[in-house]
């Protein structure tokens, strides 16, 4: 592969493109090559999936789950991959209305050759961005602002990508963190009763989590807790 990169160097100075590999079953085989215009879009395709969970509502409900876990004291239950799965889902159903929108306006347009794919393209961001916008601080966006740029909060589609992008996740966190916060402390209330009651009564031997866990597992159980916190998550978008 390295020998193939150095000799698609001489390519890409003429501007023909990098040569990825050659199929050659027969005398006369295809070459397979994509523009060096292309090439770092090519390399953002590992981080693709992680680029655009991040553009959508993923970002806060899997953080207040993860914290959730955390305020519970259980780095076990629910595992990994049930706090992952129920995030997508959570996410796929805030984001549908956007979804469904791009689907009308762009892709279907641009399948039956009404749209062109510049025109499709920046009606899928001018949806994705209004969805954005709505969920980003006025303060946050403003970091990534330059100085002589000025945000017109009823046009999110003339604020630049490159700047609503980090200001969105920045939100996200900051709102994640938020939400978490109320979660956590009736928890951490519990875990200051439990520690006190059993310093009190002289079993500083007994790990206080042993005690504190049943009890907040109680009390999320019969507070209907996860549907509390999956309807306020859902709500808060």
């Amino acid at each position: 592969m390295a020998a193939g990169l150095l000799a698609g160097t001489d390519a890409l100075a003429a501007g023909q493109g990098l040569t990825l590999f050659q199929a050659s079953p027969a005398p006369g085989g295809q070459t397979y090559t994509i523009p060096a215009d292309s090439l770092p879009y090519v390399l953002l395709l590992p981080f693709l999936p992680a680029l655009l969970l991040s553009l959508s509502a993923f970002t806060r409900v899997a953080v207040v789950f993860f914290l959730l876990r955390q305020g519970l004291g259980n780095q076990y239950a629910p595992p990994n991959l049930v706090l992952i799965g129920l995030a997508m889902l959570l996410t796929y159903f805030v984001m549908h209305p956007i979804v469904q929108k791009i689907q009308a306006e762009a892709l279907d347009p641009y399948s039956q050759g009404q749209l062109a794919a510049e025109a499709a393209r920046e009606k899928a961001g001018d949806a994705l961005k209004g969805f954005m916008f709505r969920q980003t601080r006025a303060a946050d966006l403003a970091v990534f602002m330059t100085e002589d740029a000025k945000v017109d909060l009823k046009k999110p589609e003339a604020v630049p990508f490159h700047a609503l992008a980090p200001a969105f996740v920045t939100s996200e966190l900051k709102t994640a963190f938020q939400i978490g916060f109320m979660v956590i402390l009736p928890f951490l209330i519990i875990d200051l009763v439990v520690a006190s009651v059993l310093a009190g009564m002289g079993m500083i031997m007994v790990p206080p989590q042993m005690v504190s866990l049943p009890l907040k597992l109680l009390l999320f159980v019969m507070a209907d807790g996860w549907h509390l916190l999956v309807g306020s998550l859902v709500a808060s978008f």
